[in-house]
């Protein structure tokens, strides 16, 4: 109970207040009663009768009810009564530790320094004082010691109390911040793969079911491969869909496909009826793993964007670079009227490999060059 009135919660502090106050008021009775008895009030050549002494007291603890809206005004009102009346040092010292909780401590020391000379004047206003002036200062002296130190403690200690408690609330604050922007960096994450892996199978199904579509009549045996190709297609999609939002966290992720997949990927499209003229001049080592993935995805991205929107189903794939030269991706396609662009049909296709790019430190160029569709992508390959 004394901590949490020395050291109060933020929260509704009128309960705790009261109890804080009656506390104070009792003390200051008691340490004034105790003066009093102590003291020069009850001695036949006392300044003012014991009566009126503790009526002075009683009066000046009776303020102390203002002591948190006023400390300071009510300390200074406070202090002359110190020079009259022994029972009155004990709400003056409550006073001062209320002060020096709350205010600076230049201040309070300049109070409590007049509250130490009040006792030199409360010594000379009695005619035979039972001990000499010096006793006087160093009583008042200490106890006032006490009070300032003890106020300026507490409120060292609130301030540092406070200091955690927002140093928590904020930490609180960054922990649910990181884990939004965790959820925000997944859901990214699975939007681009979502894009990136099964759009690309799906567009191989479109491929081949336009093409029966367009066709009219085709012999059984085209039939069944069509229909062997969109099953294969759609499986490979749903498995790919999978491995994109149905891996539990717990469990690894599948491997993800880099530089040396990319004439698997070639193949893929071929077989999809698309030609492709790819060509690589990249070491066989390979870049890194991280700068193979983005290649990859790269590629993946600029043949099903050629599929979509090229004025026919053909492109060229050209690979260039080796360690501390770079990496550059150029894709080229037939154009069919107006080139694909970040606010396309798909809505991600160019805005994905632009996104992969910079994170990759890269550049990317794209548009419209000489009746194609052309797409150059540089990446820093490190040594």
């Amino acid at each position: 109970m004394l901590f949490a009135l020395l050291v109060p919660d933020p929260g509704d502090a009128t309960i705790r207040d009261r109890v804080a106050d009656g506390i104070a008021i009792v003390l200051a009775l008691l340490y004034g009663s105790v003066m009093l008895v102590l003291g020069d009030a009850t001695a036949p050549g006392a300044f003012l009768s014991w009566q009126l002494d503790v009526a002075i007291g009683v009066a000046g603890t009776a303020g102390l009810l203002l002591r948190r809206r006023h400390p300071i005004a009510l300390t200074a009102a406070l202090l002359p009564l110190g020079a009259v009346s022994v029972m009155a040092t004990g709400p003056i010292l409550i006073a001062l530790f209320t002060a020096a909780v709350r205010r600076r401590a230049p201040v309070v020391l300049a109070l409590g320094a007049v509250n130490v000379a009040t006792g030199g004047v409360y010594y000379l206003l009695h005619d035979d004082p039972a001990s000499d002036i010096w006793v006087d200062f160093a009583m008042r002296g200490l106890v006032t010691a006490a009070a300032i130190g003890w106020g300026l403690f507490t409120q060292a200690h609130r301030r540092l109390t406070a200091s955690l408690r927002d140093q928590a609330a904020r930490l609180r604050a960054e922990q649910q911040l990181r884990a939004e922007q965790a959820k925000l960096t997944e859901r990214a994450r699975i939007a681009r793969e979502m894009h990136d892996v099964p759009a690309h199978r799906m567009s191989l199904i479109s491929l081949h079911a336009g093409a029966l579509e367009v066709r009219g009549t085709v012999s059984p045996g085209e039939l069944s491969i069509a229909a062997g190709a969109i099953r294969s297609g759609a499986h490979e999609a749903l498995e790919e869909l999978r491995s994109v939002v149905g891996v539990p966290r717990s469990r690894p992720e599948p491997p993800q496909p880099g530089l040396a997949d990319v004439p698997e990927l070639v193949a893929s499209v071929r077989d999809a009826g698309m030609t492709v003229d790819f060509t690589s001049a990249v070491p066989s080592d390979g870049p890194p793993v991280v700068l193979g993935r983005t290649a990859y995805r790269i590629i993946q991205e600029g043949l099903t964007n050629a599929r979509r929107h090229g004025a026919e189903p053909a492109a060229s794939v050209r690979l260039r670079g080796a360690a501390g030269q770079g990496l550059r991706i150029t894709i080229v396609n037939p154009l069919s009227g107006t080139p694909a662009a970040p606010s396309s049909r798909s809505g991600l296709g160019l805005v994905g490999i632009t996104e992969r790019v910079e994170l990759a430190g890269g550049t990317v160029r794209f548009g419209p060059d000489a009746g194609s569709f052309r797409l150059e992508a540089d990446l820093p390959w490190e040594n």
